[in-house]
């Protein structure tokens, strides 16, 4: 009897030990949620925090022509974040300088003007020399081959999936309540 349950005890434990080390596996932070960045506020943010939800970083700007997808972003985000979109505004004064304020600034800018409630993102760059690691990972053609390349403008936006891909990237100039950036972003939602 007391081989019979030691033998189950042992099982007991060598089970509860794979299933910890299959959540584990599970929980491990996907490469492109794997900074620490500051938030608007100055901060410390992990975007690891993310992980599980749909995601789309946008670069952003307050005195740019596409400045106005402050307010269909905002739109979008309300509609599907208890589904798990998440949107991560990334101010960048990299494009015709214009992002010229600081955080405070563009908070309050973003707030009173188009009352943003999505995350926003310490001012940092997005292209050349000083590029921020962020966005290094979603330009490099060694980490994100599919959608590699400079960011051309302000308000481009790139989808990380739940488990951490990037599956979608859409230029400045399409809005974020346009059908293919809808359609991008409900089929990832979709997906459990």
């Amino acid at each position: 009897m007391t081989k019979i349950c030691s033998a189950a005890l042992a099982a007991i434990v060598l089970i509860t030990v794979s299933i910890r080390a299959e959540d584990k596996k599970e929980n491990k932070v996907p490469p492109v949620l794997n900074f620490k960045m500051d938030n608007i506020d100055g901060k410390p943010s992990d975007l690891s925090k993310y992980q599980g939800k749909v995601v789309v970083f946008v670069n952003v700007a307050s005195k740019c022509g596409y400045t106005p997808q402050y307010e269909a972003l905002e739109k979008v985000y309300e509609k599907y974040s208890d589904k798990g979109l998440i949107i991560v505004g990334v101010p960048a004064n990299d494009f015709g300088k214009q992002e010229p304020g600081t955080n405070d600034e563009i908070k309050e800018f973003c707030t009173s003007k188009y009352n943003v409630k999505f995350d926003m993102l310490a001012k940092v760059s997005v292209k050349g020399d000083d590029k921020c690691d962020l966005y290094k990972f979603l330009t490099s053609k060694d980490t994100d081959p599919k959608y590699a390349g400079e960011v051309e403008w302000n308000f481009e936006k790139f989808i990380i999936s739940r488990n951490g891909e990037v599956v979608g990237r859409f230029k400045s100039k399409i809005k974020p309540d346009s059908d293919d950036f809808i359609k991008a972003i409900e089929t990832e939602l979709d997906k459990k």
